[in-house]
C-alpha cells in the first residue's frame, strides 16, 4: 500500500514530528487540529464557536489537498476541554456537513496544545 504525505500552507505546520495528514492507499489519517490561523500564525480562541469555525477550516484545507471534503469523512475524534462547550461545538460541527455524518467521539481532556479549547482529528475515504 502506497503512504503519502499531505501538508498545505492553507492549514498549520505541524508543531511536533507528524505531518498534517498521511494518505494510505484511499483512506487519509488528519492529524488533530486547533485553532491555529496558518496565516498569521494566531490562535483564534477569542470564543468557542471561533475557535471551532477555525479547527474545522483547517481540516477542510487538509481534505482539499488531499482531493476529499468532508462528506469524504468517515470518522471524526473531537477532544474539548470543557463539556459545557458541547452544544455550541457541536452546532458549528454539524455545519459543515451534508447529508450524512461521520462516525464520531466527543471526548473531555484535561489539556490540549497550546491551551486551546478544542481540537479535532479525522479520518476520510475516498
Amino acid at each position: 500500500m502506497e503512504k503519502q504525505i499531505i501538508n498545505t500552507t492553507n492549514a498549520p505546520a505541524p508543531i511536533g514530528p507528524y505531518n498534517q495528514a498521511v494518505k494510505a492507499g484511499s483512506t487519509l489519517f488528519i492529524s488533530g487540529q486547533i485553532a491555529l490561523n496558518p496565516e498569521s500564525g494566531k490562535l483564534e480562541t477569542d470564543d468557542v464557536i471561533v475557535e471551532t469555525h477555525r479547527v474545522m477550516q483547517n481540516l477542510r484545507n487538509i481534505l482539499s489537498e488531499a482531493g476529499m471534503d468532508f462528506s469524504d469523512v468517515v470518522k471524526s475524534t473531537i477532544f474539548i476541554t470543557d463539556m459545557n462547550d458541547f452544544s455550541q461545538i457541536n452546532e458549528v460541527y454539524g455545519k459543515y456537513f451534508s447529508g450524512y455524518f461521520p462516525a464520531r467521539e466527543t471526548v473531555q481532556v484535561a489539556a490540549l496544545p497550546k491551551g486551546v479549547n478544542v481540537e479535532i482529528s479525522m479520518i476520510a475515504i475516498k
